[in-house]
This record gives structure tokens, C-alpha cells and sequence, in this order.
């Protein structure tokens, strides 16, 4: 079947500009049942990946204008294309393997190749597609299955901690408020797993609008001061009033703040932390400086790694920092870190003027 409508259901996209090529593969796997959709150009495979994703690619690698690498790379690098297995089938003696494998394909079959070799791959990379599957459908299953019971806990926590249904000593009243805590602990886990897992598979939906981010870094300064007051640290603003307003996701850009200052405070034990706003000639930076503990070189080099956990006994589970990289990556902007172990920590985020 060639593009011609919408595909509905689950197919297999083979992309070559012979159609001798396209013909055979096409026979070869619809004897297996499936459902094949064929494509002459790079290009025409894109715009129909787009449209409607297909649960395997067939992609020859030596095609003019566009080669199969081309096509390759470009799908990997598109955040809104969910995980697709490429199978690049080429005719080269000596085929760039590492070519193709650092392009992001996952498999080669080499032509002329045997229609049950063929067969028998395709089965393989279906199997592959279906294991991903299943697991990103895990984790969204989980954190919503997981966090209904926290909420309902937690309501009704309250109801006893308000008596309603009998009088609650003091010491129950301390019990009740230190699971809540852990509650509370593990839904905001659980939130940032999913918020995680939705960047990852380029299914959050942001909402670009102006952003005044003085008044967002008070706010977040007002929400984060009794924790800083608990620890007898200060907690402050140094703000340029000239700094122009930005476009981006508010809700998103304050988890991130809100990240980066909480964090601040917990690794600071004396001093201040302080949120500095300032600009240059094209982008707008926020600073979160502290004089806590510091990081090591060692740990600087992979603190943005999804699950990295510091050495640190107060180090949480190594998402946060991870989900508010994608975050600034999605309003392309970048956020690094300096540091120095005993002499404090400045994480710095900076997003395009508009």
C-alpha cells in the first residue's frame, strides 16, 4: 500500500526509491499478516512518521537527496516521534555499522537478503517496539494507580486529625502529621516521575505565554522563606528591574525555580541563598546562589543525569534536577552549575529573550 490515505491501525513504513525493493519487502511481510505501508523518498517517510507513527520503519540507507542516515537521525531528534525501532537494510559490502548505530538505528540486514532473515528481524524489532511500550504504559499506569490511594489517605488523615470521629491525643496528632509528610513526599515523587515521563516520550503540552519572572522569583521567595527561617539562613532577591519579560510555560518555569531554591536551602546549613535576575544582549538569567556544602567536580559532571543520586545523606532521588533540565530544553535554554565543595553552589538558568 502506498501513502495515498490515513493508515488506521498498526502498520510497518518501508522506505526505498526502488520499487522492485519496496515490492519485495511488501510481499515478505504481508505474508506474515502485516500491514504494510511503502514510501519513495526520505522526506515522504518524515511527513508520514509525523502523521500517523508506525510500530517499525524499513528504511534502505543509500537514497538520493535524503540517505537513510539522514532519515534516521532526524526522527531520533524530533522529541514528538515516540520510540520507533529502525531496521536500515543496505547493499554496502562495508556499510558504516557505527554510522547507523550512532544515528540511532537498531538493527541492519544486509541485501540480498533472505525473506525469512528479513522476516525474523522484522519479528524481533516488533517485539522490541512492544517491550517499550509496555513499559512507558507501566509508569503511567503505576503513578496514577499509586497516587489515588496517597490523596485518599491523606483526606482521610485529615478528617481524624480534625476529630471527626472522636477526640485525638497529642501524641496521635504527631504520629497522623508525620505520615502525612511521607504521603506528601511520595505523591510530589510520583508527580515528578510522571511529569519526567511525559517530557520524555515529547507528550507535555506547554502553554507559552508572557512571563514577568521578578514577580514569579517573589512569589516563589514568599512560598520557600519559612524553610529557609527554619534553618536560620537568609533567603533573598536581587532582582534588575529593566529585565524584560519572557516567553514561556509560568507553571513550568516556577517548578523550576522552586526546584532549584529548595535545594538550595536543604545543602545550606549557614549563610544565604540568594535568586539573582539579570540579562545580556540575548538572553535573560536567573542565579540561584547559595553557601552550602557544594558539589564535587565529579558529581557536577552528571548531576543532570536522569536517577543520579549525590553522596550526600540529604540527596533525593535524582529527578528533580533531571525534570527541570528538559524543562529549560523545552523553552531552548540551558541551565549549568558552578561549584565548590565547602564554598556553596550557583545554578544558573538562562531561556532567549523574546
Amino acid at each position: 500500500m502506498s501513502i495515498t490515505k490515513p493508515i488506521k491501525g498498526v502498520y510497518i513504513l518501508a522506505v526505498d526509491d526502488i520499487p522492485d525493493n519496496l515490492l519485495l519487502v511488501q510481499l515478505a511481510l504481508e505474508q506474515e499478516g502485516h500491514q504494510v505501508v511503502l514510501a519513495h523518498d526520505g522526506e515522504t517517510a518524515l511527513k508520514q512518521i509525523k502523521k500517523s507513527p508506525p510500530s517499525l520503519i524499513l528504511l534502505d540507507v543509500m537514497m538520493p537527496g535524503m540517505d537513510g542516515y539522514e532519515v534516521t537521525r532526524r526522527i531520533r531528534q524530533d522529541k514528538h516521534i515516540p520510540f520507533i525501532p529502525i531496521l536500515l537494510i543496505t547493499a554496502r559490502e562495508e556499510s558504516s555499522l557505527v554510522e547507523g548505530l550512532d544515528a540511532g538505528a537498531d538493527e541492519f540486514v544486509r541485501k540480498p537478503f533472505q525473506i525469512d532473515e528479513l522476516q525474523a528481524r522484522v519479528r524481533s524489532m516488533l517485539r522490541l517496539k512492544e517491550t517499550i511500550d509496555q513499559r512507558e504504559n507501566f509508569v503511567s499506569c503505576l503513578t496514577h494507580d499509586l497516587r489515588t490511594p496517597l490523596v485518599a489517605a491523606n483526606r482521610m488523615l485529615d478528617l481524624i486529625e480534625q476529630e471527626a470521629f472522636g477526640v485525638v491525643t497529642s501524641e496521635q496528632k504527631e504520629a497522623i502529621a508525620s505520615i502525612v509528610s511521607s504521603n506528601q513526599n511520595m505523591l510530589k515523587m510520583l508527580n515528578t516521575l510522571l511529569e519526567t515521563h511525559q517530557y520524555e516520550l515529547g507528550q507535555k503540552i506547554l502553554s507559552f505565554i508572557p512571563v514577568d519572572l521578578q514577580q514569579l522569583l517573589s512569589e516563589v521567595v514568599i512560598e520557600l522563606k519559612p524553610l529557609a527561617r527554619e534553618k536560620d539562613i537568609g533567603l533573598s532577591c536581587s532582582l534588575n528591574n529593566d529585565v524584560p519579560e519572557i516567553k514561556g510555560d509560568r507553571l513550568e518555569l516556577r517548578r523550576v525555580i522552586t526546584n532549584l531554591v529548595g535545594n538550595a536551602i536543604k545543602f545550606t546549613d549557614q549563610g544565604s541563598v540568594t535568586i539573582f535576575l539579570s540579562q545580556n544582549e540575548s538572553e535573560v538569567l536567573v542565579q540561584v546562589k547559595d553557601s552550602g556544602i557544594g558539589i564535587s567536580p565529579q558529581e557536577q559532571q552528571t548531576i543532570f543525569q536522569r536517577y543520579h543520586q549525590g553522596n550526600h545523606r540529604r540527596s533525593g532521588k535524582g529527578l528533580g534536577l533531571y525534570l527541570c533540565q528538559q524543562i529549560i530544553n523545552a523553552h531552548q535554554g540551558k541551565i549549568t552549575v558552578k561549584s565548590n565543595l565547602g564554598q556553596g553552589t550557583t545554578f544558573t538558568v538562562s531561556v532567549p529573550k523574546p
